[in-house]
């Protein structure tokens, strides 16, 4: 008698049901012992006193801007007269050469505009 080879049975993916779940109740007597136990605490007390200082340093820019003007054909280093005489508005500290101060001017040839408005 020959035998024939079978071939294995198709195995399909397992089916996982829900966990059926059943309690069984046994009991024991336990002694449990109670301990009520007291304690003090002796608190020491100490006061931090924090104090403030707000320093502050200051520092300064100097800024200082210029302008080049073209005042035409000329010498360098050449002086011409302001206009007429006499004190007049505009005169003292930071007014400029021929601005109405009255009094002569002595300044770099070109450097008095008539007409110019600062």
């Amino acid at each position: 008698m020959r035998w024939k080879c079978q071939q294995p049975s198709k195995v399909l993916p397992a089916i996982v049901h829900p966990t059926k779940c059943c309690t069984q109740h046994t009991y024991n007597t336990v002694v449990q012992p109670h301990i009520h136990p007291s304690h003090t605490t002796n608190v020491n007390h100490t006061n931090i006193q924090n104090q403030h200082y707000f320093p502050h340093t200051q520092s300064a820019e100097n800024v200082s801007t210029n302008q080049n003007f073209n005042m035409g054909p000329g010498v360098a280093g050449a002086y011409m007269p302001g206009p007429g005489p006499g004190p007049g508005p505009g005169s003292g500290p930071g007014s400029w050469p021929g601005q109405g101060n009255g009094s002569p001017s002595q300044g770099v040839a070109g450097a008095y505009q008539p007409g110019y408005k600062r």
